[in-house]
C-alpha cells in the first residue's frame, strides 16, 4: 500500500478553509407590532459567525487578499485599531493562520472585548482619552507598523476591501434569501462603525435593484455623520467612533437614521428576554432603525438589517442593567411576537472556485 503524502496548504488555502465558519448566516424574519400594526423585519443573524460578529467576514477577506497580493507574509505581525469586534476577529482568525496580533483600542471599551482578544493570544494596547482615544489608536497602530518590518496593517476604516467583503458575501446572501421569499428588498439599514457593511452590502444590492434605499444608522446621542464631527457621548459600542471613516460615502447613501442609545439597549434586552435572540446594543439599534424606515416607506415595505454581534461582549455594560424608558422611545411602541430562521445556505449553494463563497443557489428554509 502506497502512502499518500499531502503537500502543505498555502496561506490562501488555509484562510479559504475557514469559509464554513464565516458567513452563510440565517436570515431571521422578526414579526412584531409597531404602533398597533403588524410588521415584519428581516435581519441577518451575524452573531452566529465564528467569533460572534459580522466583523469575521471582513477580517477573513482582508487576510486572504493580503496573501494574494503578497502584502501579508506567513507569520507576519498583524496590527489593527478597533473598538472590539474587529480586534476579536483578527485575533482569532490571525492566530488560526499562525500570526501574532497586536490590537490598539480605546480603554473604555467593554472588559469582555479586551479579555476575548487576550484569550486568543493577541496583545491588547489600551489607549486613553488623553492619548487620543480612537484616533490615537489608529495613529499608534500606524506608528508600530511603520517600525516593524513586514507588519500587516488592515486599516479597516480606509481599506475598500472592507466594503468588498460585504459586496461579495453579505449582499449576495441577503439578495438570495429575500428573493426566495418572493419579494425584493426595498431598504437596507445598518449602523455605521467602519461603514463597510452599509457600503459593501449596499453596493451589491443596488446593482440588483437600483431603487433600494440604503440608510446608515448612528446614535441620536452622538450624531457624527449628521454633523460631520464628533458630538456628545453614546453607549452603542461599535458604531459612531468619533469620526466619519474614509470608506463611507454619504452622497451614495440615503437619509441617516438616528436612534437613542437607551432605546437601543431596551430593544436589545427585549430581543433576548422575549425572543431568546442574544445580541448586542447595536442590533437593538438596527432593529428600531429598520422599523422607523419601514414606517416612513409604508408598513408593507421589505426592510432588511443585520444583528451585528452577540450579547456576550456586553455583560459588564449597561445592556445588563435596567434602562429607564423615556418619552419618544420607539421600543415602547414595539410588541415582539415571534421570529423564524429562513433560508440558511448550504455548501452546495456556493461556487467552490469563489473563495468568498458567493451563493449561486439556495435551499429554501
Amino acid at each position: 500500500m502506497s502512502l499518500q503524502v499531502h503537500s502543505p496548504l498555502s496561506s490562501v488555502e488555509r484562510v479559504t478553509g475557514l469559509r464554513n465558519l464565516v458567513g452563510n448566516t440565517p436570515m431571521l424574519a422578526i414579526d412584531c407590532e409597531f404602533r398597533g400594526r403588524k410588521r415584519r423585519i428581516y435581519a441577518k443573524a451575524e452573531y452566529l459567525n465564528f467569533t460572534g460578529s459580522i466583523k469575521d467576514r471582513m477580517a477573513a477577506h482582508i487576510l486572504r487578499r493580503g496573501y494574494e497580493t503578497e502584502q501579508l507574509q506567513p507569520g507576519a505581525l498583524i496590527i489593527e485599531a478597533t473598538s472590539g469586534n474587529t480586534g476579536i476577529a483578527f485575533s482569532a482568525i490571525g492566530r488560526a493562520l499562525g500570526h501574532p496580533v497586536v490590537i490598539f483600542m480605546p480603554d473604555w471599551m467593554s472588559e469582555e472585548r479586551k479579555q476575548l482578544i487576550r484569550s486568543f493570544g493577541a496583545e491588547v494596547r489600551l489607549v486613553s482619552h488623553a492619548e487620543g482615544g480612537f484616533l490615537g489608536s489608529i495613529r499608534l497602530s500606524e506608528e508600530l507598523a511603520a517600525a516593524t518590518p513586514g507588519a500587516f496593517l488592515p486599516r479597516q476604516f480606509a481599506n475598500d476591501e472592507n466594503c468588498a467583503a460585504h459586496e461579495r458575501s453579505t449582499g449576495p446572501e441577503i439578495w438570495a434569501q429575500i428573493r426566495a421569499r418572493g419579494v425584493v428588498p426595498d431598504a437596507f439599514v445598518a449602523g455605521v462603525g467602519t461603514g463597510g457593511t452599509i457600503m459593501g452590502t449596499g453596493r451589491f444590492l443596488r446593482a440588483q435593484h437600483s431603487a433600494i434605499k440604503l440608510h446608515p444608522v448612528e446614535p441620536a446621542n452622538s450624531p457624527t455623520m449628521s454633523t460631520g464631527h464628533k458630538v456628545g457621548k453614546h453607549r452603542i459600542q461599535g458604531i459612531s467612533d468619533e469620526f466619519i471613516p474614509a470608506i463611507v460615502k454619504l452622497d451614495q447613501l440615503d437619509e441617516v437614521v438616528a436612534i437613542d442609545d437607551g432605546d437601543s439597549i431596551i430593544m436589545a434586552q427585549r430581543l433576548a428576554s422575549e425572543l431568546g435572540i442574544g445580541v448586542g446594543i447595536s442590533s437593538g439599534c438596527n432593529l428600531l432603525a429598520a422599523l422607523q424606515v419601514q414606517e416612513q416607506m409604508g408598513g408593507d415595505a421589505t426592510v432588511v438589517t443585520v444583528l451585528s454581534d452577540d450579547n456576550k461582549k456586553y455583560l459588564s455594560t449597561g445592556l445588563m442593567q435596567p434602562e429607564p424608558v423615556k418619552d419618544g422611545f420607539l421600543s415602547s411602541e414595539v410588541k415582539l411576537l415571534r421570529f423564524r430562521a429562513l433560508n440558511r445556505m448550504c455548501d452546495a449553494c456556493f461556487d467552490p472556485t469563489d473563495p468568498d463563497g458567493a451563493p449561486v443557489h439556495l435551499v429554501r428554509g
